[in-house]
């Protein structure tokens, strides 16, 4: 069976024909799976009964994910889906919202996986940690996006921005989520902005070089989390000799080729990797480079690391911004239900 929301307009304008439907069959199409969160194939009244016959005949159907359990943060704003996928496999994504005053709708930021586990094997994350068993398909992505959708719709909101930080490194299964890219941010299918999209990579050289050439204008995020290559060994194994200086010259490269600001993710680590020297080092690294760097205070994980003490995260941050280069310490939501950065692991939850 292939899933309708594995398929692209213009692929879904080419399937209606093989059905001898008229184009506009399309559209109703695509509105309904993308506006209506349809449970299945026979539920889309308002395309007739003989083409949703056919669809079913020739193998297709709705629905690569069903939620299996759910968990809210204490204030409301972030939740967590175990979702469940065809094949019974299980995989977490979560909801971020960001209310400010005056806005009638939220900024809802759906974080979705890539891959069920990951193969970078990353010391201070649990996804990491939990090894890898699959890439994930483009329509189990967008699945994820919908889940949410659908929730956000009863409650009168939308999804406005998506950002590819969950399970998984997602240039590790480029194909399929470039695919999933495109679905969303199609006009005639989910419709999201492209420069709503953040990609988040630990550092897959040939999958930064391919998501320039894309003339997409998703944003970028690469995971460096310390100064000199060996430092960064320590805490992503499958660094490359070079890593830091590979990973410095793509996010001029990108910028070069997209126009977009490249963020560096740095996850602070208590007594690894947040000390006033380490800081003086990656200044010195950074200034003049342009790129934006998130100081992320590292989360709880099954790892044992701890996060720093709010002095140094503070004291890190100063030395950065006194040599001029850009910074934030990121406001993480959902640690209290693992749901934040680095805290993804479904092993957790086989009893769904």
């Amino acid at each position: 069976m292939t899933d309708l929301y594995r398929v692209l307009p213009d692929e879904m304008d080419e399937l209606v024909k093989t059905l001898r439907q008229p184009r506009y069959r399309a559209d109703q199409l695509l509105q309904a799976l993308y506006r209506e969160s349809p449970k299945d194939v026979s539920s889309m009244r308002q395309l007739p009964s003989d083409m949703r016959d056919n669809l079913s005949a020739v193998g297709y159907a709705v629905g690569s994910a069903s939620e299996v359990h759910r968990v809210v943060s204490e204030d409301g704003n972030t939740t967590k889906l175990l979702l469940k996928l065809t094949d019974g496999t299980l995989v977490e994504t979560v909801l971020m919202q960001y209310r400010s005053g005056g806005k009638e709708h939220p900024r809802s930021t759906v974080c979705v996986s890539t891959q069920v586990g990951c193969a970078m094997g990353c010391t201070f994350c649990a996804t990491g940690q939990m090894g890898f068993e699959r890439n994930l398909k483009a329509e189990e992505i967008v699945a994820q996006v919908l889940c949410f959708a659908s929730i956000l719709r009863e409650r009168g909101e939308h999804v406005t921005n998506l950002v590819f930080m969950g399970m998984g490194e997602p240039l590790a299964n480029y194909t399929e989520t470039i695919r999933a890219v495109r679905i969303l941010t199609h006009a005639r299918a989910f419709g999201l902005g492209q420069r709503h999209i953040t990609i988040s990579t630990v550092g897959v050289m040939q999958g930064i070089d391919k998501l320039a050439e894309e003339d997409l204008q998703v944003g970028l995020a690469i995971s460096l989390h310390a100064p000199n290559d060996k430092l960064r060994k320590k805490l992503v194994p499958t660094a490359g000799p070079n890593s830091v200086g590979d990973l410095i010259a793509a996010t001029r490269s990108y910028f070069k080729k997209t126009g977009r600001r490249v963020t560096l993710e740095y996850a602070m680590i208590g007594g690894v990797n947040d000390s006033p020297e380490v800081a003086a080092e990656l200044a010195a690294l950074l200034k003049g480079n342009g790129a934006h760097v998130n100081l992320i205070p590292v989360n709880q994980t099954a790892g044992g690391f701890e996060r720093p003490k709010w002095k140094r995260i503070t004291e890190f941050e100063r030395i950065l911004k006194e040599s001029d280069v850009s910074c934030t310490v990121r406001v993480e939501k959902g640690s209290e239900i693992s749901a934040a950065c680095g805290q993804l692991r479904t092993d957790m939850a086989k009893n769904f």
